[in-house]
């Protein structure tokens, strides 16, 4: 199992935070944004489900005594898909 995650946009419009070499099956992590949500962020709710899923990685990485240098996530974006 890799251990670099990924944050992936679903089909059905989700934010799921997921291991790189784990296409298919389970997230670890999916965020929904109600509709009146994303009507409010707009173009900007992946960057807001980014920074709440950055956050609580590193809760745990600081819980468990791991330090990231930069951003735990592999990114690219298109939507079921990696993205940034």
């Amino acid at each position: 199992m890799s251990r670099f995650l990924e944050i992936i946009e679903l089909s059905n419009g989700d934010i799921a935070l997921r291991h790189v070499d784990e296409e298919q099956g389970d997230a670890l992590v999916k965020i929904h944004f109600s509709d009146d949500a994303k009507a409010s962020l707009q173009e900007h709710c992946v960057d807001v489900a980014r920074a709440m899923l950055e956050a609580g990685a590193l809760k745990v990485g600081e819980l468990s005594g791991i330090e990231f240098e930069q951003s735990p996530f592999e990114t690219e974006a298109s939507p079921g898909r990696r993205v940034h």
